[in-house]
């Protein structure tokens, strides 16, 4: 069980990292009926520590907060990728991981955990500008700069910035389920899931105020995403030209209305995948894909995973 949380800081933390775990973890949203966290965050340099900033935070805690957590979070700071770090906080960190607790860097925390050794072995996230240095440094790691995120057993690191809300994220969905992970995403204005190169997807995104002229198509076409329907049909729907409607339909939405519809098929399979127990014929036909066979084929080609490795993957279950 996920229920006790710590933040450690060092001088020169980054606000924005800091604030993803607190704003995951650090709030209480039990009106909605969502898990509440007995959360901290501690300090590993004195009670008042600078920001990257240009401010000051001020905390009660130190590293003892760290012995009760079941997840301890690293989030970025100023100079981590050159700097050295305390020798109590790297103890704290691995006594944490000896204990059973979780460790998690947000972005170039990531080098905290690989001065503590616990990335040795290991595979890791990592900024693209860190990468390599990385890699560099700590020739043991497994480093995957082309990832959001990585989960590796009790070791979680995410890449740069916002990709700290999906390895959160992650960690919620794994202890709580995916409600709970999609009711926080919500929540914070977020998808629970975003392409990142393995099994971090995207989950239907929210209408496109800005679809001025195509607006309503779109609409019409997230409800019969099981038909079949052609550029023609849509542009009549349109009250436009074949021609005027895929221009327009190109500067406001960025896509084809092919590749649209097939997104948006292959986001509600993923939906299916993880919130029924649908045999895999019956989302192929609800998706407008036909059979399963083909449903396989282009959710591989999308996602670069099988349905059924993704439902594993999200629910724990074997797919129908």
């Amino acid at each position: 069980m996920l229920t006790n949380v710590a933040v450690v800081l060092l001088n020169g933390v980054h606000p924005f990292e800091l604030g993803v775990v607190c704003e995951v973890f650090g709030l209480d949203r039990s009106d909605q009926g969502l898990p509440v966290y007995d959360f901290a965050v501690a300090s590993a340099e004195g009670p008042t520590l600078r920001t990257h900033a240009g401010f000051s935070v001020h905390t009660e805690h130190g590293l003892e907060r760290l012995e009760s957590a079941d997840l301890i979070a690293v989030p970025a700071g100023n100079t981590y990728a050159t700097r050295e770090y305390p020798p109590e906080l790297l103890d704290a960190l691995r006594r944490g991981v000896e204990r059973g607790a979780r460790v998690l860097s947000v972005c170039s925390g990531v080098f905290v955990l690989a001065a503590a050794g616990l990335l040795d072995g290991r595979r890791c996230a990592a900024h693209w500008r860190h990468a390599d240095e990385l890699a560099q440094r700590y020739p043991r790691i497994d480093v995957e700069p082309d990832v959001l995120y990585v989960d590796e057993g009790p070791v979680i690191t995410s890449a740069g910035t916002a990709a700290g809300i999906d390895a959160c994220l992650h960690i919620v969905r794994e202890a709580h389920g995916p409600e709970v992970a999609n009711a926080i995403a919500r929540r914070m204005v977020v998808p629970p899931h975003r392409d990142g190169g393995q099994a971090q997807y995207i989950e239907r995104p929210l209408p496109r105020s800005q679809c001025d002229t195509v607006g309503e198509v779109l609409a019409w076409m997230e409800r019969h995403l099981d038909e079949e329907v052609t550029v023609e049909q849509l542009a009549a729907r349109a009250l436009m030209s074949p021609r005027t409607f895929a221009r327009r339909f190109q500067q406001e939405t960025g896509t084809t209305p092919y590749r649209w519809l097939l997104r948006q098929r292959v986001l509600l399979a993923q939906e299916l995948l993880e919130a029924t127990d649908e045999t895999m014929d019956f989302i192929a036909d609800r998706t407008g894909f036909g059979t399963a066979a083909a449903l396989r084929h282009q959710f591989v080609r999308a996602l670069g995973t099988t349905p059924n490795a993704y439902r594993r993957t999200f629910r724990g279950t074997q797919a129908a």
